[in-house]
């Protein structure tokens, strides 16, 4: 049985793969922002700690309730949208919601988390997107865009840092959530149980890089 941690699970891809490793029989940890999530996790078998990635000082206290220990998964997939094309400049208050959630979260959990998943020997991987690479650059939601390239970066950035870790950043394709819209392309439940059988074959090598849900590298 391995620990999996899961950052940001109250809905959607998160609450998905809350479901799919308590299937499998491991021990979850799952993190949600608003106290009224906790029950519904509870329900599904998760072990559940109330933490707002978007506020360092919540954040702050993770490695502290994690009481050292040694974690074998670790996903960070807490993240927001925002659809700004690039004609518009972001407020001050729109750009801080979108970066404090995509990028400031993860740049201050994975200090505390990452020498956890080293110490396992295991997985972190923090959920990107396609939208992210320069080679698919487009003008709309461009904020969204930014922040996800920085999430890469701070995934190539840290990865040196923790070296017996194998962070990566994951691309879960175009997914029928609350973000995504019904319109999207896959389930959550496709791209769950694509996500599950990549996470458990990253290598070394992989380290550092974005991964499609189906295992191969989009970096660029």
């Amino acid at each position: 049985m391995a620990l999996v941690l899961i950052i940001g699970a109250s809905r959607g891809i998160g609450l998905g793969l809350v479901q799919a490793y308590v299937a499998q029989g491991h021990r979850v940890i799952a993190t949600v922002r608003n106290p009224a999530d906790k029950t519904r996790l509870q329900g599904e078998g998760a072990e559940v700690l109330v933490v707002d990635v978007a506020d360092p000082a919540s954040v702050s206290g993770l490695a502290w309730q994690l009481d050292g220990e040694a974690v074998d998964l670790a996903l960070y997939v807490a993240g927001v949208w925002s659809d700004l094309p690039a004609d518009v400049p972001p407020s001050q208050p729109e750009f801080d919601r979108v970066m404090h959630t995509n990028v400031l979260g993860a740049m201050q959990a994975l200090p505390q988390v990452a020498p956890l998943v080293e110490a396992a020997g295991g997985v972190f991987g923090l959920v990107s997107s396609s939208m992210s690479r320069l080679t698919e650059a487009e003008p709309d939601a461009w904020l969204y865009r930014a922040s996800k390239a920085a999430l890469n970066m701070v995934v190539a950035s840290s990865q040196p840092q923790w070296p017996r870790a194998r962070i990566v950043a994951l691309d879960p394709g175009w997914v029928q959530t609350e973000m995504g819209g019904p319109g999207a392309t896959i389930t959550v439940e496709q791209s769950v149980q694509a996500l599950v059988q990549t996470l458990a074959q990253v290598s070394a090598e992989d380290g550092g890089h974005l991964l499609h849900r189906n295992g191969h590298r989009l970096d660029g």
